[in-house]
């Protein structure tokens, strides 16, 4: 399951909630990271802590300071993690949603990332193969929807979000305002209708 947002912003909060509630376990998780843990908020944090999350792929897991229920679960032996370089990450999402199998990327090359991955040299320079990411769902937060599920987003929401509507089977973007087919200005609009299949209005 792919989750937008960045440094705790944008994060799609109601579906997240949404998801606690459900029951559902076992998850594979990739997002930006767990942000810093906020009481009273649902966030990846909460769904590590409710034992939703099996593992969780991020750039940075926890804020190494804080840690919160991410690094305790880690440390316990109750959440697997795997760490991606921001750059890699996106480009394995993005290769998900262009329907390729992965690319060869020079980020991490002659590192412990290297280990077990196919090598090749291109122009002289090693390059790892990374595989695309294709996940079931993503949930996302947009500022904008129309009906139709075209998304505009505000801020730091344009940074993860069309990239993971792109990669998801089913992608659900939780909005702050729902306007008829029309009163969008398609000259903003990031993501379009063809990827979304749930829109859902915040509370």
């Amino acid at each position: 399951m792919l989750v937008g947002g960045f440094g705790g912003h944008h994060l799609p909060d109601n579906l997240l909630g949404a998801l606690v509630e459900s029951g559902a376990a076992d998850l594979t998780i990739i997002c930006q990271g767990a942000g810093v843990p906020t009481p009273g908020r649902t966030d990846i944090h909460a769904l590590v802590e409710g034992g939703l999350v099996r593992k969780l792929v991020s750039p940075l897991p926890f804020d190494p300071r804080q840690g919160g229920s991410v690094k305790q679960r880690w440390e316990a032996g109750q959440l697997e993690l795997e760490v991606q370089p921001v750059g890699v990450l996106v480009e394995r999402i993005r290769a998900g949603g262009a329907g390729i199998g992965g690319s060869f990327l020079p980020t991490g090359a002659g590192t412990r990332f290297a280990e077990g991955q196919e090598v090749r040299v291109i122009d002289g320079r090693e390059h790892i193969f990374q595989t695309a990411i294709k996940a079931d769902f993503a949930l996302l937060r947009a500022a904008v929807s129309d009906t139709l599920g075209n998304l505009v987003y505000s801020g730091t929401g344009r940074n993860w979000n069309p990239v993971m509507a792109m990669a998801a089977g089913v992608t659900v973007a939780e909005v702050d305002e729902i306007r008829e087919p029309g009163g969008i200005d398609p000259e903003t609009v990031i993501t379009p209708a063809i990827f979304v299949q749930r829109i859902v209005l915040t509370s």
